[in-house]
């Protein structure tokens, strides 16, 4: 679905932004402002824990490059983190062309069906999900560009639930890393849809940047600073409305 998200146009997302909070609903996501490495001009970040690469092509050469030390036309210099300087030469390893192959790869991956969608106790708990306030964040829809080169991703309704922008999920989700204009604190609503394969997928369940929630209901506990109400509104549901919440989202 990374393709998905790359399609869904920058006014659609800026748009949701609140960085005041001005209409008081304790939300105040933001865009996150990046420079493209190639032509040096703003644009909206969406991909990674902070939202700190535009596309995709720059998301898989900056991983290329921090990852496995492979530069490229988008990133030539080494990443030699803070603790040092002059750790490789300057070039480019891997061909224009094949960054944007693999770019076209990930963008073109499906998404897998969702499950159990008439369930009538999944179907209570997408209500709850909107009802306690989790969806002020997690937005479920968007329609992509009808503009984009591959047919298969243009004009398309899409589930996400992700608003794309960053927000301030408070100190004890803070990691010590900032990255671009993101704070430690700051995260980039994460999509769920798939959210419900983690288990099957993975071999087990690990959730939030650093995988330390084991359970959906301990990531929700997890929330802090603009997520606070709607941590506080799920717990305090009744155990049965908590269920139904959770159904929900393994159905995602």
């Amino acid at each position: 679905g990374l393709g998905l998200l790359e399609a869904i146009p920058e006014d659609a997302i800026v748009a949701r932004a609140d960085p005041d909070d001005r209409d008081g609903d304790g939300i105040s996501g933001r865009a996150h402002v990046v420079t493209d490495p190639e032509s040096g001009v703003p644009r909206l970040g969406r991909f990674g824990w902070k939202a700190a690469q535009a596309t995709l092509r720059h998301q898989a050469a900056a991983a290329f490059r921090t990852d496995m030390g492979v530069t490229s036309s988008v990133f030539r210099d080494p990443d030699c983190g803070s603790a040092q300087s002059g750790c490789g030469a300057s070039g480019v390893e891997i061909r224009d062309r094949d960054l944007d192959d693999l770019a076209a790869y990930l963008a073109l991956l499906g998404m897998q069906a969702r499950r159990d969608s008439d369930d009538p106790v999944v179907r209570r708990g997408e209500d709850l999900f909107a009802s306690t306030g989790c969806a002020g964040c997690h937005v479920p829809t968007y329609v992509t560009t009808p503009f984009h080169p591959f047919a298969e991703l243009a004009g398309q309704t899409i589930h996400p639930y992700s608003d794309m922008l960053l927000h301030d999920m408070g100190p004890r989700l803070s990691a010590t890393l900032s990255e671009g204009g993101a704070s430690g604190a700051e995260w980039r609503t994460p999509p769920l849809w798939s959210i419900g394969l983690t288990a099957g997928v993975s071999g087990g369940e690990a959730y939030l940047h650093d995988g330390r929630a084991r359970t959906l209901d301990e990531a929700i506990l997890w929330h802090g600073g603009e997520g606070s109400r709607a941590r506080d509104a799920f717990a305090a549901l009744p155990g049965s409305d908590r269920a139904a919440l959770l159904a929900f989202l393994r159905s995602l």
